[in-house]
């Protein structure tokens, strides 16, 4: 039995497509079950409930499961939970787990998430149970968030400077994840995952403007400037710092390497930017829902 964590998330949600698709068993662990008509539908799959943040309510979820995936959101308390599964996982005798991670995660880093993931990454290695760390660059899927800015003024407003990233389609990650789960041989390796071509954002706005049809341009704005516009619009200060964090140190090439471990894992090229845009043109010219795989 396969355990997929952060079952309701983009990533969670692409990976129990697939592994349904596949025939392939697999648990979901739930914690709001006002969030699963994505996947209650799917053949092969069994709703659990339960929330890592409370180990207690997960030993039902874990009950002969045999290998799982650690996926949770970007928040304050993600090591903490994330070592709670950790342990709970241990004790319920689970053989792997395969974390999620970060493409850079560094316990000196300044980027709060990557200090995190390099923590959680050691506690799991110490656990004693067999792990694989997928580390993907960033998704494709985060330009959605520019999706009003290029209606309205077509335009992505960034404080990325000239800087290059890697940036890789959710469904890859999704269709890794699945070969790390079913398969021998992945036990104890990390894997940094980035799409085959590393773009600047003048290059993703020219991408964008191809597959929309209409003229997109990139406006780099300062990182202060960047960081008041998401406080404005009502994100957390804390969530608004980070990636303040996290765009400090993209402006200094992190994300810029591509790594060639996706397209091995995947036996071909991983998705490219202009495929993304491409398949979801629609929802980038504002016409249609947002697509994440």
């Amino acid at each position: 039995m396969i355990l997929v964590t952060g079952a309701t998330g983009q990533h969670g949600t692409a990976l129990l497509r697939l592994l349904s698709a596949r025939g392939i068993a697999a648990r979901a662990l739930v914690r709001n079950p006002a969030k699963t008509d994505v996947i209650a539908a799917l053949p092969h799959v069994e709703i659990v409930h339960g929330d890592m943040a409370r180990p207690d309510t997960l030993a039902t979820a874990l009950r002969g499961v045999d290998r799982a995936i650690l996926i949770s959101s970007a928040t304050p308390d993600m090591q903490e939970v994330q070592t709670n599964f950790i342990e709970a996982a241990r004790r319920a005798g689970v053989r792997h787990v395969v974390k999620l991670s970060g493409i850079a995660p560094n316990l000196d880093s300044p980027f709060r998430f990557a200090r995190m993931h390099g923590e959680i990454e050691k506690r799991l290695e110490a656990s004693g149970m067999a792990y694989t760390h997928l580390r993907p660059g960033e998704f494709m899927t985060v330009y959605f968030r520019q999706v009003p800015n290029i209606a309205s003024k077509g335009a992505l407003f960034l404080p990325m400077e000239d800087a290059r990233i890697a940036s890789i389609d959710i469904g890859d990650i999704a269709e890794i994840a699945a070969k790390v789960l079913t398969e021998s041989a992945h036990e104890g390796k990390i894997y940094p995952l980035t799409g085959p071509e590393a773009l600047t954002m003048a290059e993703v706005a020219a991408r964008l403007s191809a597959a929309t049809g209409k003229p997109i341009r990139y406006v780099n704005v300062p990182p202060e400037d960047a960081r008041r516009a998401r406080l404005a619009a009502g994100m957390p200060p804390f969530l608004a710092d980070a990636l303040f964090e996290l765009f400090s140190e993209r402006r200094r090439g992190i994300e810029a390497r591509v790594w060639p471990d996706a397209e091995r894992l995947l036996g071909r090229r991983p998705t490219s930017f202009e495929e993304f845009a491409r398949r979801n043109a629609a929802s980038f010219r504002g016409e249609a829902s947002l697509q994440t795989a």
